[in-house]
């Protein structure tokens, strides 16, 4: 549905300024803590087990810069999982790669133009909240970016 015939209420730009809702959809590899990081987010707490894909979809209220917003979460199940993946295990041994450290994760941000770069622990729930705050607030402040599609008029954001 395109959000600027006004007809689906759960898109950012209906108009409805006390209280928009936004919906966050987390993908990424398999049984990397997607699930974990919204069920302790929505939850306010970490869940003891593995958990495979059951949080569908959860709604929280937050109020980020002083206004309130309906928080949809999505979880998916996880996408290819390339961890043992045998070409992408010799390509990484062959550039003997390492984790990524704080600062690298902030400089290709900044090459790939993102918002910012942050980091969260769905255990410890360090950063947990910023990320999901930022994640709104980018929503209702982006980047100006060249070349923006004039049919999305800011109603869908990947971040």
């Amino acid at each position: 549905m395109n959000c600027k015939e006004g007809n689906d209420s759960s898109c950012s730009c209906s108009g409805n300024e006390e209280k928009k809702m936004l919906k966050c959809v987390v993908v990424g590899d398999g049984a990397v803590g997607k699930t974990c990081l919204l069920m302790s987010y929505a939850n306010d707490a970490f869940p003891e087990e593995y958990v495979p894909t059951v949080f569908d979809h959860y709604a929280v209220t937050v109020t980020v810069g002083g206004k309130q917003h309906l928080l949809g979460l999505y979880d998916t199940a996880g996408q290819i999982d390339l961890r043992d993946d045998p070409k992408t295990l010799a390509r990484l041994l062959y550039m003997k790669e390492k984790p990524l450290t704080y600062e690298h994760g902030v400089k290709l941000a900044k090459a790939i133009g993102a918002q910012c770069y942050l980091e969260c622990s769905a255990l410890t729930q360090k950063g947990l909240k910023a990320v999901f705050d930022e994640a709104i607030l980018t929503i209702f402040h982006p980047k100006k970016k060249k070349n923006r599609c004039s049919e999305c008029h800011g109603c869908c954001s990947i971040i």
